[in-house]
């Protein structure tokens, strides 16, 4: 039996990955939980955060130029070849980074506060810069600016703001509570394999709903693959600059897929938004990797 919990211990991500994949006609029913689990999971990891900490640094401004200036080059460099691809590289990179990232980040000894202000930063940005640019580069009905921005921060900042808000509200007015909280804090990460699992759900359900597009479906997905290496390798590079490479590979990789996907169905080709779907799968294989090389680091 012990034997049994240290596996499921040691590969929690992918084995959530495939249960997701197994049963995900009817996990993919379930995404109306997904806000709900991320809001638990951020308000445990939150529970170790001072408010002082939280300050922007040179380094989230690099990998802001990164993501925006990134993206958008890509974009341009890409539509050539095909304008689908294209969008779906872009949104692949100017993606925010994931209001769940600190959970994995705080999991593999990196600095919550430092990626918790860029998580901010990122989601603040694309806000604005969304709204600005998708509509040029794809024709259609669209949000308009500020209507854009406002769907954009609804569905990011209570999730991200709210948690980090109550738990500071209750380490300062109910210490005895914060103190049993603390105490949860590693039931976060369960929580975020829960997430996930439903997560891999609905992108499956997505992707096999565009077989009609199956070559550029393909494409668009190694596409994605490439943009997700890339970006955990280049953030890592800018962190390792400020002493912070974890925080820097976790803020420029991990992305708010979800928000990604509802971005480009809003402003894009719908179909573009197989890239994100892709991203989903991608990303959570390389953290589950990051977090295996983590316990080996540990054991050693």
């Amino acid at each position: 039996m012990k034997a049994i919990l240290h596996i499921i211990k040691d590969w929690t991500l992918p084995i959530a990955m495939l249960i997701g994949a197994i049963a995900y006609k009817p996990l993919a029913q379930l995404g109306h939980l997904t806000p709900w689990l991320i809001v638990a999971m951020l308000f445990l990891t939150f529970s170790k955060l001072s408010i002082k900490e939280l300050k922007i640094e040179p380094m989230h401004l690099w990998i802001l130029l990164v993501q925006i200036g990134g993206g958008l080059l890509l974009y341009f460099l890409l539509r050539p070849i095909h304008p689908i691809i294209a969008q779906g590289a872009m949104i692949c990179v100017l993606a925010p980074t994931a209001t769940a990232s600190p959970v994995i980040t705080g999991k593999l000894g990196g600095n919550i506060a430092t990626l918790t202000t860029f998580t901010l930063i990122s989601n603040l940005s694309v806000a604005i810069v969304a709204p600005i640019c998708f509509p040029l580069i794809e024709s259609g009905q669209h949000p308009n600016f500020l209507t854009g921005c406002f769907i954009i921060l609804k569905r990011v900042f209570p999730l991200l703001l709210g948690p980090c808000i109550a738990a500071q509200i209750i380490k300062t007015l109910i210490p005895s509570l914060h103190k049993h909280v603390t105490k949860c804090y590693g039931a976060g990460f369960y929580i975020w394999a829960i997430s996930l699992t439903i997560v891999t759900a609905q992108t499956l359900q997505s992707l096999i709903n565009q077989t009609q597009y199956a070559d550029i479906a393909i494409i668009t997905a190694l596409i994605a693959l490439i943009a997700c290496l890339l970006q955990f390798y280049i953030g890592k590079r800018i962190g390792a600059t400020y002493n912070n490479r974890i925080s820097g590979g976790q803020a420029l990789g991990q992305k708010n897929t979800i928000l990604a996907i509802w971005m480009t169905h809003a402003y894009l080709n719908p179909v573009a938004a197989i890239a994100p779907g892709a991203y989903v799968i991608w990303q959570n294989l390389f953290n589950s990797w990051q977090l295996w090389q983590k316990r080996k680091q540990d054991k050693q």
